[in-house]
């Protein structure tokens, strides 16, 4: 496993914003303009063995919120369908999947999760917080559909934790 490269301040931070202690910790990844964790780094093995393939966590609690709004109103749905017709579209969230996957063997190579990314990734959108996550982390140009949720975020409370993003 990696070795954490996190200020104890943040893990209590994390643990805070979570209800529950942390796993897997490696990193903060992104940080709300105001200075707190938003997104996390973590191993792909937790301590107790267990394959984690979720590289990028989203830990602020105004951007868990705001995914789970997008979800509730249907925009997982709509970027599926938008995928199977717009090939353009489709290539570049495959090279994201390809790009989460590349940033995790980075962290530690784990057999039973290799070709397994998150999100749905690469064929379709199983959880908004898993793409915002990696786009934040990864910065604009990376994921399209995290950009995409991110841009969406902007309307609701998240949207002051962007700042100049």
């Amino acid at each position: 496993m990696p070795a954490s490269l996190i200020d104890p301040a943040d893990v209590a931070s994390i643990e805070e914003q979570l209800g529950r202690t942390p796993r897997g910790l490696v990193r903060v990844a992104w940080r709300c303009a105001d200075g707190s964790p938003g997104v996390v780094v973590t191993a792909p093995r937790l301590p107790d063995g267990t394959p984690f393939p979720t590289t990028y966590y989203l830990t602020c609690p105004k951007a868990v919120a705001g995914c789970s709004t997008l979800e509730s109103r249907g925009v997982m749905a709509e970027m599926t369908r938008r995928l199977a017709e717009d090939a353009d579209l489709a290539a570049r969230y495959a090279a994201s999947h390809e790009a989460y996957l590349a940033d995790r063997r980075a962290l530690g190579e784990v057999p039973e999760i290799d070709q397994v990314s998150a999100g749905g990734m690469p064929s379709r959108v199983k959880c908004l917080h898993v793409l915002v996550a990696h786009a934040l982390a990864a910065g604009p140009g990376v994921n399209p559909l995290g950009d995409e949720a991110v841009e969406l975020l902007r309307e609701l409370p998240f949207g002051e934790c962007l700042g100049e993003r």
